[in-house]
């Protein structure tokens, strides 16, 4: 008995793997989108949840989303849908077809392979009736180009952060992650700095000078008079001939006589 071996065929593994690598094999991962797959209804969708929905009830949101064009709404309604899925797993049967419906008008996010969130995005906690508001903008933002002007979103597979300190600049040990960034001195802080010097050095020359001036009338006691030569004494002791007497001062200068004048 002959077997027949068919011919090894390098074009026929060629296009083996072409098929095995094709989009439809793989699930679109690159997020392309030949047609809308926005309802155009969804927002009254969406308002019967939040009519049915506690508006008070927590949810997350990221803040600081890289404004991509096109992008960050799909990357907002990829963290939605996964909000989406976590409230049906906690909700009752009612609320449950609630949140399916809703699921459904964004569930065309889990279409794209997504990489993992990125160490950098940051949530805040705010309110469902928040989440679904932003949802509804979201997909009003998509709707006249999902199909059409933009169909492939493979540029947004990777959600990306807004870059700030934290981002630009790597820490160095896990404590600088908690490090916040020094606000720049405003010019009003700088001036305050350099006149601070000065100031000093004016309340230091003033401070002197009151201390001096303590100082000498604190030599000069109360109740004591330094006597003083009168006009008419100068006008003798100009003279020729004449000749100078002084009076010590004493314990009382109050008491003290007049200084005497030599004759001539």
């Amino acid at each position: 008995m002959t077997v027949l071996v068919p011919a090894w065929n390098p074009n026929s593994s060629l296009l083996l793997l072409l098929l095995l690598l094709s989009p439809c094999l793989r699930g679109t991962p690159d997020c392309y989108f030949s047609h809308s797959p926005i309802s155009s209804n969804f927002h009254v969708r969406i308002s019967e949840l939040t009519d049915y929905l506690l508006k008070d009830y927590p949810v997350t949101v990221a803040i600081n989303l890289q404004d991509e064009k096109h992008c960050k709404a799909l990357w907002s309604l990829f963290l939605a849908q996964r909000w989406m899925e976590r409230l049906k797993t906690v909700a009752g049967s009612e609320m449950q077809k609630l949140l399916e419906v809703v699921n459904t008008e964004i569930h065309f996010v889990t279409s794209c392979a997504f990489r993992p969130l990125p160490e950098c995005l940051r949530f805040v906690q705010t309110n469902i009736s928040h989440l679904l508001q932003d949802t509804c903008t979201q997909l009003l933002a998509l709707k006249p180009c999902m199909g059409k002007a933009c169909q492939n979103f493979s540029r947004c597979l990777e959600v990306q952060c807004q870059p700030d300190s934290s981002t630009l600049l790597p820490p160095r040990s896990p404590v600088a992650l908690e490090a916040t960034a020094l606000p720049e001195p405003q010019p009003s802080q700088l001036l305050l700095l350099l006149l601070l010097p000065l100031t000093l050095v004016l309340l230091a020359a003033a401070w002197g000078l009151r201390w001096q001036r303590a100082r000498r009338r604190a030599v000069l006691r109360p109740g004591r008079r330094i006597l003083r030569p009168s006009r008419r004494h100068l006008t003798d002791v100009a003279q020729p001939g004449h000749r100078e007497s002084w009076v010590e001062p004493g314990p009382f200068l109050d008491l003290a006589a007049p200084p005497a004048l030599s004759p001539g």
